[in-house]
C-alpha cells in the first residue's frame, strides 16, 4: 500500500495555516478587540503551519526510506 495520509494532511494544513498567518499579519488590529487583543488568526495559523510542515517532513522522510 503506497498511500501515506501524512502527505495530503501536511499539504492541507500548510496551505490553510499559511493563509491564516498572512491574513493575521495584514489584517486590522481593531478586529481583535473582542479576543482581548490577541491575534487569533496569526496564532492558530502558526500552529497549523507548523503541524503541516511536520507532517510533510515525516511523509517525505518515509518516502525516501521506502525500499
Amino acid at each position: 500500500m503506497n498511500f501515506d495520509l501524512r502527505l495530503p494532511l501536511g499539504l492541507l494544513f500548510t496551505l490553510f495555516g499559511g493563509m491564516l498567518v498572512i491574513y493575521g499579519l495584514i489584517s486590522d488590529p481593531a478586529i481583535y478587540a473582542r479576543s482581548l487583543g490577541y491575534n487569533v488568526n496569526l496564532g492558530w495559523g502558526a500552529v497549523m503551519l507548523a503541524f503541516g510542515l511536520v507532517m510533510l517532513a515525516l511523509a517525505l522522510r518515509a518516502r525516501r526510506n521506502r525500499p
